[in-house]
């Protein structure tokens, strides 16, 4: 028996296939990336930077010793790839910011807690509207036993706080940057190397876990957990060749932008490039 279909049926499934595509494009999350780079000069890095904002393509970059002041910040060459930047800068050392693909609303410059501070190793923005980020340069501490080493612990208990301040509201943070804290001996290609260290003595580990402790996720290890991943190579004795390196840039995510995580990881192919940074970027991605 010839079975003829209802007029207008084939419209009908079209309208209903048209209206579940509509449905589905709603549905969609906008996904953005985020990465942190010590970049150990902006001026002296600047091409390789471009090159990497253009083939990397990251929506949000928080940058760590771009080590000049904010009038000499290569504003127009960053702005020119799509890029708002703001800035906290410093003559020759420290130095950082944040680029982003959309605007950059309620800049806060410096971490509080200590007045008499002028370090620029802090800025935070909120990005595309709903995503608190931070762009950090934890001090050193070396040498040990030193007035530099009891400020680096003495500003990471500020960090912690203010963390703990900003963790109150129902806002995604990511608080990214170069913590200069090596979390366990996994982290290192020698843990023997760096035994009298800053970077892995107890107290410096113990105040990074308490940041975790409070509730923020380690973006990379999300997805990464075999040891001996780095995101620092020293230009001495071809630590880069030989893989001797250190895993001390992190992106903490509050749990708000934890649960949007969808990807993160190293790009190590900067740190290969001719003058490049000792750091290579770190990065993370969040469906907003």
């Amino acid at each position: 028996m010839h079975f003829e279909p209802p007029p207008f049926a084939g419209l009908r499934a079209a309208a209903g296939d048209a209206s579940m595509r509509a449905m589905k494009s709603a549905d969609k999350k906008q996904t953005i990336k985020i990465a942190t780079w010590n970049v150990n000069s902006l001026k002296a890095r600047l091409p390789n930077v471009l090159v990497w904002l253009k083939e990397f393509a990251p929506d949000v970059v928080l940058l760590q010793e771009i080590k000049c002041i904010d009038a000499a910040v290569p504003t127009m060459e960053i702005e020119e790839l799509g890029y708002n930047i703001e800035s906290h800068g410093q003559k020759t050392y420290n130095g950082v910011a944040i680029l982003s693909k959309s605007q950059i609303e309620d800049v806060e410059r410096g971490l509080p807690g200590d007045e008499s501070d002028e370090q620029a190793r802090y800025i935070e923005g909120t990005v595309f509207g709903k995503v608190r980020v931070s762009s950090i340069y934890l001090p050193n501490g070396n040498p040990l036993g030193t007035e530099k080493f009891a400020y680096k612990l003495g500003w990471m208990n500020r960090l912690k706080a203010h963390m703990e301040r900003g963790l109150g509201d129902d806002e995604m943070h990511i608080y990214g940057g170069d913590y200069n804290v090596i979390p366990t001996d996994d982290d290192v290609y020698s843990a023997a190397a760096f035994a009298s260290d800053a970077l892995t003595q107890p107290e410096s580990r113990t105040r990074f876990r308490a940041m975790l402790h409070l509730g923020l996720t380690d973006t990379f290890r999300a997805f990464n957990t075999l040891p001996h991943q780095y995101s620092y190579w020293d230009y001495q004795a071809g630590a880069w060749p030989k893989n001797n390196g250190l895993l001390i840039d992190f992106l903490l995510a509050s749990p708000q932008a934890a649960d949007k995580l969808v990807a993160s990881g190293i790009d190590k192919k900067p740190r290969g490039q001719e003058k490049a940074s000792d750091h290579t970027p770190v990065w993370c991605e969040l469906a907003i």
